[in-house]
């Protein structure tokens, strides 16, 4: 299996990316992870990590202003892409093809090489722009998966919510987990 690129950005909801990443880790799956300036101060704030705590949940950790790195080429095969949390600014970047940053040069050839790309937008309430973003960004070919967790498999903590995101960005990606309880699957 190719590798999985995880971008994290500077909106609240940090607490999903490290989800994911846990959820990540323990599927041995190789992960390139590249952390924002805005997230690294959200991560500093709502988890009091910084990025390079992160790093050993992945295979590597790429600087966001590295737009030479690796992921940044078509050429560089992956399973797919998830940005989780992803901020208004980065959708935005990401509907309008700019890209600046490692992240928003990485979701672009996501985009022109028609691999998946996953936007996990957490911020709320959705303003017009946002949404006009949303959906130029889900024309371009990524999917929208709202930071909004189900209640049906009676989640009895914060990780369980935050395991049924993780559980569905796996499933947009394709790959095979048990993060989460299935609607009437036993």
């Amino acid at each position: 299996m190719h590798p999985l690129v995880i971008g994290i950005t500077g909106a609240s909801g940090i607490q999903y990316a490290f989800d994911l990443l846990e959820t990540v880790q323990t599927l041995n799956l190789e992960t390139h992870l590249i952390v924002s300036e805005g997230a690294k101060r959200v991560l500093a704030e709502e988890l009091k990590m910084n990025a390079r705590d992160l790093a050993a949940r992945v295979t590597q950790l790429h600087d966001d202003r590295d737009v030479g790195a690796g992921v940044a080429s078509g050429s560089f095969r992956t399973q797919g892409m998830v940005i989780i949390p992803c901020s208004a600014s980065t959708l935005a970047k990401v509907a309008h093809g700019m890209a600046d940053t490692l992240i928003a040069r990485a979701a672009h050839v996501h985009l022109k090489e028609r691999r998946n790309l996953v936007l996990v937008p957490r911020e709320t309430p959705y303003s017009r722009p946002m949404l006009e973003a949303m959906l130029k960004a889900h024309d371009a070919g990524a999917r929208i998966l709202a930071a909004n967790p189900g209640f049906y498999g009676n989640p009895q903590s914060v990780k369980d919510l935050l395991g049924f995101i993780s559980a569905r960005v796996l499933d947009q990606l394709g790959i095979e987990n048990n993060r989460s309880v299935r609607w009437k699957e036993d």
